[in-house]
Order: C-alpha cells, then sequence, then structure tokens
C-alpha cells in the first residue's frame, strides 16, 4: 500500500493519476452518473493534487465557484455554472487582454493559501474498489466535494 505525496490516500498498486484517467475515461462517455458530475471531479482532483501538469495555474479557475455551485444547489446548479463558464471561455466572451471573466461571482473567494494535505475524502474513496461504480458515486462525489471545500477553507494547511 503507498501513500499519494499530494493528498494522503492510501492505495494499492494504482496511483491518483491511473485512477484519474480512469474516472476521465467514464467521464467524457457523458453518461450517469460520471458525466453529468465531470467538473466536480477534475475540480476536486487538481485541488487535492495541485502539482498535476494539468492543474489550472492561479486562483481565477472557475473550479472553486463550481464546487461551491454544486454543494448549494446540486446538479441543477451545478449546470448553470459549468454552462457559464463555457460561456466566459468562448472567444466572444472574453473580457479586455483576452482573461475569461469568473462564471459564478456569488461563490466565496478562494483561500490563498497552501494546498491541504490532511484529506479526509480522496479519489481512491470515490474509486471504491478501482471501477468507480455507479451504485452510490454520486453520494461519493458530494463527499468528496464537501470535504475538499472543508479541507481548503480550514485554517490548518
Amino acid at each position: 500500500m503507498t501513500g499519494c505525496p499530494q493528498c494522503g490516500a492510501r492505495t494499492e498498486a494504482v496511483t491518483c493519476e491511473e485512477l484519474f484517467e480512469r474516472l476521465l475515461a467514464l467521464d467524457h462517455s457523458r453518461r450517469p452518473p460520471w458525466g453529468p458530475l465531470h467538473a466536480v471531479a477534475v475540480t476536486c482532483f487538481f485541488l487535492q493534487h495541485p502539482a498535476h501538469p494539468l492543474a489550472p495555474l492561479g486562483r481565477n479557475d472557475p473550479g472553486w465557484a463550481i464546487l461551491h455551485a454544486y454543494l448549494a444547489g446540486g446538479q441543477q446548479a451545478l449546470d448553470a455554472v459549468t454552462d457559464a463558464a463555457r460561456r466566459s471561455n468562448s472567444r466572444g466572451h472574453r473580457g479586455r487582454g483576452g482573461a475569461a471573466r469568473p462564471p459564478f461571482d456569488s461563490s466565496p473567494p478562494m483561500p490563498d493559501r497552501p494546498a491541504p494535505r490532511a484529506l479526509k475524502v480522496t479519489i481512491a474513496d470515490v474509486a471504491a474498489d478501482g471501477s468507480f461504480p455507479a451504485p452510490g458515486y454520486e453520494q461519493r462525489v458530494r463527499r468528496w466535494a464537501e470535504d475538499t471545500v472543508a479541507m481548503w477553507t480550514s485554517c490548518a494547511p
């Protein structure tokens, strides 16, 4: 059993990166329950793995707003904020200097602090047996999002 140096997940014979690749394959199928929660899953993973080469740089990524929208209003709110994020990233909706406008201005600002390492729920927990089984997936992702926000907003790094 190994521990992930970024999130602390304890996994057997598979890394968080490998789990993430499996999850992306399911997400990109666009089938429920995985596809509709793609933005939440990717945001949680990147907030728990900020050194990942595809993790967004800086604090202006819409992921923080996506998590808050999802936790506050479920799938309907998630759909609204991800649609707004897509529109803000389109060529015709970029603000001055080419920077995308924030898609969900009512979310609290993302804390300016190092990534937390004392995580309770990681991608390994969401993966369950490593296959991200459909039964219970939505509940596992919600716990992942709740823990990710809680850990980022807590005082201890």
